[in-house]
Order: C-alpha cells, then sequence, then structure tokens
C-alpha cells in the first residue's frame, strides 16, 4: 500500500484567485527527515536558551541574589522558544536546523507561510505533542500524509524543499 506524498500547494508567487489555479505541486516531507531535524534543533536551543535564559538568571541570582520563581523560569523559556519558533516560521517558514534538511513549514491551505495565528498555534500544539510521551509525533505513523497532530490541528504542513543543483 504505497501512499503519494506529493500534494497541490498554491504557488507562493501568485496572489489571490490565480493561486487557485498556479498550484505547484510539492512533497511532504518525511518522518526521518524531521525527526532528525527536531534532534538537531534541540541542539540550536540549548545555544539560544543560554543566551536568553541562562545569562540573565545567572546575572539575577549571582549580581542581585534574586531567584524568581520557578513558575516564572517555565513561562520565560515557553515565551523565549515561543518567540524563535514564530519569528522564524513568519519570516520564512525554516527554523535554522529546518534549512540545514530543506525543511518548511507551510499554511496546508495557502501553501505561504503561516501567519501568526497559525504559527502560535503550532508552537503551542507542540507541547503536548512532544510532552505525553511523544503521542503527536507517534500520530505521524497512522496520518494518511505523515503529518504530526500539532501540523494537523495548525492546519500547517512541512513540506521538502527541492535540492540544489549540481555545479
Amino acid at each position: 500500500m504505497s501512499r503519494s506524498r506529493k500534494r497541490p500547494v498554491a504557488d507562493a508567487g501568485t496572489a489571490g484567485a490565480e493561486a487557485g489555479r498556479n498550484r505547484t505541486v510539492v512533497e511532504l516531507a518525511g518522518l526521518r527527515r524531521r525527526l532528525a531535524s527536531m534532534l538537531y534543533e534541540s541542539m540550536l536551543l540549548m545555544g539560544v536558551l543560554a543566551l536568553t535564559f541562562l545569562v540573565p538568571y545567572l546575572m539575577l541570582g549571582v549580581g542581585l541574589g534574586i531567584a524568581p520563581p520557578g513558575w516564572l523560569a517555565w513561562l520565560h523559556i515557553f515565551l523565549v522558544l515561543g518567540f524563535y519558533f514564530v519569528w522564524y516560521w513568519r519570516r520564512n517558514g525554516q527554523t535554522l536546523a529546518m534549512q540545514t534538511w530543506r525543511l518548511k513549514v507551510v499554511d496546508a491551505g495557502t501553501g505561504l507561510n503561516p501567519d501568526a495565528k497559525r504559527a502560535w498555534l503550532r508552537y503551542v500544539f507542540c507541547w503536548p505533542s512532544l510532552l505525553c510521551l511523544g503521542a503527536g509525533l507517534i500520530w505521524a505513523v497512522f496520518d494518511r500524509d505523515r503529518q504530526f497532530l500539532h501540523d494537523r490541528l495548525a492546519g500547517t504542513r512541512v513540506v521538502l524543499l527541492p535540492g540544489q543543483p549540481n555545479k
């Protein structure tokens, strides 16, 4: 039983009613590639969190003797990571790790970069998807397009970008 992974997505260079007529066929990203990208992303996030979380908390703790409550630390991490992901997804549909693995998050309906609402939805939905023993990731094994549960719920897709031609 083979599944077609190529789906029509509106061409990002067209607008309005023309987008419905000029559709480009893209390949949905494979599960292994997306999982490898997530592993790489987790390593990159260590640097992001070191700069935006560890340094300020060290300065507060050592310099001023202030220890913020645990809930504030978790809220800080949640927001820092949220702004990181949403900014990259809105800007060009890719985080740094996704660029390396030639992956892109697109709106499932239009094929364009997700808007702010859709990007925040994807980010918020990915937390339970990961923290519930990876249930939202396991969902991809049974999904008809092999998409994660948070992508289904947020109305996004992860597509594979074409490779660079050999020179």
